[in-house]
């Protein structure tokens, strides 16, 4: 009988939340299949905004993401990239090593800053109050801080044209908050976005010295993290970047590019938007079989080196460095490390075995959120958030450095231990059972449908032999597989017994 080889984590150390994994489900035969993917993007393009309201959405920090077209979600793609996504360490665990998606890639696909304060802040007042005091309307079924993407657009998509000053900024509010609510912060709630953002962009100057591109991550870390726990079957998020970024890192799944994006930025606009049908007729399970068997000629390291950096923005391109940050990324309550050390291939140096990573608080639970907190715990809650936001203020001291003689032999031989080498388990001895049946079968018809009236004696002789062979060989494998169950049968019934006599 055939051992399937242990998918480990042989080495539990790092991956020690891998039963709750969705890759301990898939080995033992449990598909979940393709993840319901929730990106709003596809009413987007129904906004009209005055040349106004676009010179605010610049200032606010939202320019490039703007421009950026819907993208016809690869959700398989998505899906078998997700089961290899580990919320340990903030990475994809594939057979070549860590891979990740940094602030390198937010910035360069998406267009959005990757430098400036956290994006984080206290409402002052009930959702209805903001929504009123900064919209200038609020809609009556505001459950939970939630508004409705479909209501900010019936109410805000087309500014009318003698609008004053108060009025464009009120529909710019309503459309960078439908912004946010359908790409970087879309939800798994439907299509509604939370009210807390919109504080941020009260004053569109201030709104553009916020690190969104660092919030953007935050948020994605954590939707991939609880997407790829077995129990999960949603994913939302900048699922845009995902894609993109396993476009410009991986072959899988990859579109055509598009031939006019010379000189244009933010880099996703070299891939394909919205198309007619599917994109791609791989399924799951071939990416995962595709991942599985990933070598690194499979991998662009540094995807963005012969592109255009004369059109990248100058406060993206001086903070690049910042994609080796090991530092934490803040969105609101979202607090997510970002890990460059387990993954220095991207940047172009040698990857040795990374420092043992220490879990952290993965929530900030922030004093304005807490009415019901006592004092002592409103106390702890704001120790927790300055030490979050101190480690984000000192991001430029923690970028991390390659080394020297680094043996990357090493790093693998240790890697193998700790990582889950293969998510789809080899073909099962059922299925090859079944596969040999089958076939058995197949050549039992061919040889009874073979004519023998022009056969000479030996001739007939051969194909009588092959025929009782064969006829022999499906009699032996029936028997020893009904053997088998009345083994099973017998087993199972034996422990039945001893539960009852227990019970």
């Amino acid at each position: 009988m055939t051992t399937v080889a242990d998918p480990g984590p042989i080495d539990k150390s790092v991956l020690y939340d891998q039963d709750s994994h969705v890759s301990s489900a898939i080995w033992d035969g449990q598909e979940r299949g393709v993840l319901r993917c929730h990106e709003h993007t596809s009413m987007l393009e129904q906004w009209k905004l005055s040349p106004e309201q676009i010179e605010l959405v610049e200032k606010a920090g939202f320019g490039f993401l703007r421009t950026i077209p819907s993208f016809s979600l690869d959700n398989s793609l998505i899906s078998a990239l997700v089961e290899r996504w580990r919320r340990e360490t903030n990475t994809f665990h594939l057979p070549i090593g860590e891979m990740t998606i940094t602030l390198e890639d937010v910035g360069l696909i998406l267009g959005l800053a990757i430098d400036g304060k956290p994006v984080i802040g206290a409402s002052s007042g009930t959702p209805s109050s903001v929504c009123e005091g900064l919209l200038g309307k609020a809609p009556e079924d505001l459950n939970g801080g939630m508004l409705k993407l479909t209501w900010l657009k019936e109410s805000f998509s087309r500014c009318p044209e003698d609008a004053s000053t108060e009025t464009i900024e009120r529909y710019t509010r309503a459309y960078l908050l439908y912004l946010v609510g359908s790409t970087i912060f879309s939800t798994t709630t439907g299509n509604k976005v939370s009210i807390m953002y919109l504080p941020l962009f009260e004053d569109f100057d201030e709104a553009g010295k916020f690190a969104w591109g660092a919030a953007a991550i935050a948020f994605l870390y954590r939707t991939l993290g609880n997407a790829s726990l077995k129990s999960q079957g949603t994913i939302s998020g900048s699922l845009t970047l995902v894609q993109c970024w396993s476009y410009f890192r991986l072959n899988l799944g990859r579109p055509k590019i598009n031939e006019d994006t010379s000189g244009r930025f933010p880099f996703a606009l070299r891939w394909k938007g919205r198309q007619s049908g599917s994109r791609s007729t791989s399924n799951i399970v071939a990416y995962r079989k595709a991942l599985d068997n990933l070598t690194p000629s499979d991998v662009q390291w540094l995807p963005y080196q012969d592109l255009d950096f004369s059109v990248v923005p100058e406060h993206i391109k001086d903070n690049l460095d910042l994609r080796r940050s090991k530092t934490v990324l803040i969105c609101f309550d979202k607090a997510e490390k970002q890990l460059p050390d387990r993954c220095l291939r991207q940047f172009g140096l040698p990857q040795p075995i990374p420092e043992k990573v220490k879990r952290w608080e993965k929530k900030i639970r922030t004093p304005s959120h807490g009415a019901d907190l006592t004092k002592d715990a409103e106390v702890e809650a704001k120790v927790k958030l300055q030490a979050e936001l101190k480690e984000w203020l000192e991001r430029k001291l923690h970028i991390v450095e390659g080394g020297d003689d680094v043996d990357e032999s090493e790093y693998m031989q240790w890697y193998g231990k700790i990582t889950r080498k293969f998510l789809g388990r080899p073909e099962s001895l059922e299925s090859e059972f079944q596969r040999t049946v089958a076939a058995m079968k197949e050549i039992a018809y061919i040889a009874d449908s073979v004519s023998i009236d022009r056969m000479d004696s030996r001739d007939k002789k051969l194909l009588n032999e092959i025929k009782n062979s064969v006829q022999n060989c499906l009699t032996e494998i029936v028997g020893e597989t009904r053997k088998g169950r009345r083994k099973s049968a017998a087993k199972r019934k034996r422990s039945d017994d001893s539960n009852s006599r227990d019970d």
